[in-house]
């Protein structure tokens, strides 16, 4: 879905496999694996996503960049 965001276009949950898809402003799109249903609400609830991103997802999840 897309989101309002300075960094983000837009993100995407798949409940079934944990998997968020982040899609950047650049183009590139990045899937984080193993992401509880939890993470992925707080993200969505947060004041700054890219913030929330970066400091709560980035690093602590298994990921690789699709595009």
């Amino acid at each position: 879905q897309t989101i309002s965001s300075s960094s983000l276009r837009s993100i995407g949950y798949e409940r079934d496999t944990s998997t968020l898809e982040i899609e950047f402003f650049n183009g590139s799109v990045h899937q984080y694996y193993d992401v509880p249903a939890w993470q992925f609400l707080s993200l969505m609830l947060a004041p700054s996503r890219g913030s929330y991103l970066n400091s709560e997802i980035r690093d602590n999840y298994l990921h690789a960049r699709v595009s």
